[in-house]
């Protein structure tokens, strides 16, 4: 085992899958120049990009490829959809997609409004195409590590707020303050983390919180700062998601808050929302709470009046545990 940042936890999964595979291939964005065949820069070409991963694996490649900010994916978008999703249906199974698109993702680093989205919800909706967001060290290397060994296309979201430690939610922390933050214990050697399963993070009785990312840090930390048994679930993956996991916890709790930074109309959030109300709506004793982003660009000057910061997490808390 080694301490590792996330950083250094996707670096280290790298480093260990092109030694293992011949085939990877690790390309994009500020990729960098670590190797004289197989890790390069492109141009700030997104399609391209994307259209390349796809070409490589349907050659039998091990494509990972990198978009410089999840903001700048939408050129790339058109390739993901219509091509990198349906290769294996269209072929009847004669070529498959493997690739890994990685992007920095999501708020908290007073980039605004072109360095802050949370497009998750986006690809959520495209069938073939699975989607994750680790939120610690551990999960980020083994599950990049899965994802780029699995046959299906993967878009591989990185918070980046939490790059380099995790963040208590605190309005305005300093980002120097990542560097007090304890990096997460890693093995150094291969290993994988599934896709498709989350994970309890803290067992409560008051309620649920089902969230991702950043925000699995937050949650913990409004929880233990308010005093609410809150029962926290990391979803890691969200297409697919495990349901399996949320509805356990949400039939013992019966109240639950579901948490993300990106818009709230058609955020992730609401397709949760729905179908916990589907699989556990008798066990429910008040309606399911959104804890999302606003309707509205992401913000530079008022990033934490955006943001889900603790308060909110602990007020939204307050109001399915009160709740009659």
């Amino acid at each position: 085992m080694a301490a590792m940042n996330m950083i250094q936890a996707l670096n280290s999964a790298m480093d260990i899958l092109l030694q293992k595979n011949s085939d990877i291939v690790i390309f994009g964005e500020d990729a960098g120049y670590f190797g004289a065949d197989r890790v390069f820069d492109t141009p700030i070409n997104e399609a391209a990009i994307a259209a390349m991963a796809i070409g490589m694996a349907a050659k039998g490649l091990k494509p990972i490829a990198e978009i410089q900010f999840a903001d700048y994916i939408f050129p790339a978008f058109d390739q993901i959809v219509s091509e990198m999703s349906r290769i294996r249906y269209r072929s009847a199974g004669q070529f498959t997609s493997g690739c890994v698109v990685r992007s920095p993702w999501g708020g908290g680093i007073r980039g605004g409004q072109t360095h802050s989205m949370s497009p998750e919800a986006f690809f959520t909706h495209i069938p073939g195409v699975k989607v994750c967001v680790p939120s610690n060290p551990y999960d980020a290397k083994g599950m990049l590590i899965a994802a780029a060994e699995g046959t299906d296309p993967v878009i591989f979201f990185e918070p980046k707020r939490i790059y380099n430690g995790p963040f208590d939610g605190v309005p305005d922390a300093p980002l120097k303050s990542w560097a007090k933050h304890p990096k997460g214990e890693v093995p150094e050697g291969h290993y994988t983390v599934p896709l498709g399963k989350a994970e309890v993070t803290r067992e409560g009785e008051a309620c649920t919180v089902v969230t991702y990312g950043t925000l699995v840090h937050v949650a913990e930390h409004a929880a233990e700062n308010s005093g609410i048994d809150a029962e926290i679930i990391d979803l890691k993956t969200l297409a697919p998601y495990d349901i399996e996991t949320i509805a356990q916890s949400v039939n013992k709790t019966g109240r639950v808050v579901v948490a993300h930074e990106a818009p709230r109309t058609s955020g992730f959030g609401a397709e949760l929302a729905a179908q916990i109300q589907e699989e556990c709506f008798y066990a429910l004793e008040a309606p399911v709470l959104r804890l999302t982003g606003w309707d509205t660009p992401y913000p530079h000057a008022h990033e934490w009046a955006y943001f889900p910061i603790q308060s909110r997490f602990i007020r939204a808390m307050e109001t399915v545990v009160k709740a009659v």
